[in-house]
C-alpha cells in the first residue's frame, strides 16, 4: 500500500507517471534500450528534451521572449548565477519572506554585488508577506513566490519597472503567472513538476544580453546554456523525462487553471480542518497562506512528536514541521489529491478527540 507523502521535497509523484516511467524504464517506446542509456545528443532523447521545454512554455503561455533553460545545481545554485549574470552596476532589491531569500541575498553579497533589502518580515518570524515596493532603476528585484518554511506565498507578484525576478520552487506549475514584468521565473522542479537533479529556468531574451557580456566560466553563464538549448554538458537526462512526463500529465489535466483550482479545493480543506478545530492553529496571515505549505501547530505542543508517530503509523509522511518552526507542515503539493487531504483531515479530527 502507498503511503501518502506530505513532504515538503523531494515530494510525492504523480502515480500514473510513476507508472509510465516504470513501464517505461527498460524499454523506452519498445526501442529495447533506456532513456537513461541513450546519448543527449541522439534526435530520440531530443524529442524529449525540447518536447518538454515546449509543453513547460505552452503551460505558463509564453512565447519566444523566453528561453527555457534545463541546469544543474538545483534552485541554490541560481542563487549565485542570478547575481553573476544579470548584476550591472547598480543595486539588486531583495524581499526578505524567509530562509530561501535569506540564502539568496548571502550568496549575492558574497559575490560583491550592492544589495538591498526593501521589505522583510523577519521581524514577525515570517508570518506575512511583507508589503515591497521596489525601485524602478534597480539591476533587478528579487523575490520567493512560496516559502515552505513558514507557509507563506504570494497571491500577486509587485508590479515593477525594475526586472523582476521570481523563485518559485515550491509553487511551481501549481498556476497561472503573470510573466508582464518577469525577467527570470525558476525552481528546481522537485516539489511540484518531477525529481531531484533540475532546475528549470525560464530568462526573458533581453536578460541574455547581460549575460553575454560577462567574464564568466562557461558552465555559469545563462547565454552559454541558451545558445546550446541546455545541451552544452550533459543534461540530468533521466530528470527532463520526467519533467516532462509531468508537463505531459498537467496539459491533459487541463493546465494550470484546472491544477489552481485542484489546489484551491485541497487547502481550503486542510484550513478549514484547523480553523474549526480548537486544537490546531495557525498564526499566519490569513491573506498570505500558501497553497503548497500548510504550516500549523497544536495547542498542546508536547502532543506534536505524537501527532507525526501515530500518522505515519496511519500511513502518512513528512508531517513534522522544518527544524527552524517545528510544528506540524503538511506539503500538499501538485500530485497530492482532495481525498488524501481529507483523509489528513479525518485523522486530525480523530487525534484531537482522543487527546483533548
Amino acid at each position: 500500500m502507498r503511503k501518502i507523502n506530505f513532504s515538503a521535497g523531494p515530494s510525492t509523484l504523480v502515480l500514473e507517471v510513476l507508472k509510465k516511467a516504470q513501464d517505461e524504464l527498460v524499454d523506452y517506446q519498445g526501442r529495447g534500450y533506456s532513456i537513461m542509456e541513450i546519448s543527449h545528443r541522439s534526435k530520440i532523447f531530443e524529442e524529449v528534451h525540447f518536447g518538454a521545454m515546449s509543453r513547460a512554455k505552452q503551460l505558463y503561455g509564453l512565447n519566444d521572449d523566453y528561453e527555457v533553460l534545463f541546469l544543474q545545481g538545483g534552485a541554490s545554485l541560481q542563487f549565485a548565477m542570478i547575481p553573476m549574470n544579470l548584476a550591472m552596476n547598480g543595486t539588486c532589491e531583495y524581499a526578505n519572506t524567509g530562509v530561501w531569500t535569506q540564502k539568496a541575498i548571502k550568496e549575492a553579497k558574497i559575490l560583491g554585488v550592492k544589495v538591498k533589502v526593501v521589505a522583510s518580515s523577519e521581524e514577525e518570524n515570517f508570518n506575512h508577506i511583507p508589503e515591497v515596493n521596489f525601485s524602478d532603476n534597480a539591476d533587478y528585484a528579487y523575490i520567493c513566490s512560496n516559502n515552505t518554511i513558514y507557509g507563506t506565498q504570494y497571491k500577486e507578484y509587485p508590479k515593477t519597472k525594475a526586472p523582476l525576478i521570481v523563485d518559485a520552487s515550491s509553487d511551481f506549475f501549481s498556476k497561472k503567472v503573470d510573466f508582464s514584468n518577469i525577467a527570470l521565473f525558476y525552481g528546481g522542479v522537485q516539489k511540484n513538476a518531477g525529481i531531484s537533479g533540475l532546475a528549470c529556468v525560464f530568462i526573458r531574451k533581453d536578460m541574455l544580453e547581460r549575460s553575454e557580456k560577462k567574464n564568466l566560466t562557461s558552465m555559469l553563464k545563462y547565454s552559454i546554456h541558451a545558445q546550446n538549448h541546455s545541451l552544452f554538458n550533459t543534461p540530468p537526462t533521466f530528470a527532463i523525462y520526467m519533467f516532462n512526463l509531468q508537463m505531459q500529465w498537467l496539459l491533459e489535466l487541463g493546465g494550470l487553471d484546472k491544477m489552481n483550482q485542484i489546489n484551491t479545493q485541497k487547502a481550503k480543506l486542510l484550513y478549514d480542518c484547523i480553523d474549526n478545530s480548537g486544537g490546531f492553529y495557525s498564526t499566519h496571515a490569513k491573506s498570505d497562506k500558501s497553497l503548497m505549505n500548510v504550516s500549523f501547530n497544536i495547542k498542546d505542543t508536547n502532543l506534536e512528536a505524537l501527532f507525526v508517530k501515530e500518522a505515519e503509523e496511519e500511513g502518512m509522511l513528512g508531517l513534522k514541521g522544518h527544524r527552524i518552526l517545528g510544528g506540524i507542515r503538511a506539503s500538499i503539493y501538485n500530485a497530492i489529491t482532495p481525498e488524501q487531504v481529507q483523509i489528513l483531515c479525518e485523522f486530525m479530527r480523530e487525534f484531537q478527540k482522543k487527546y483533548a
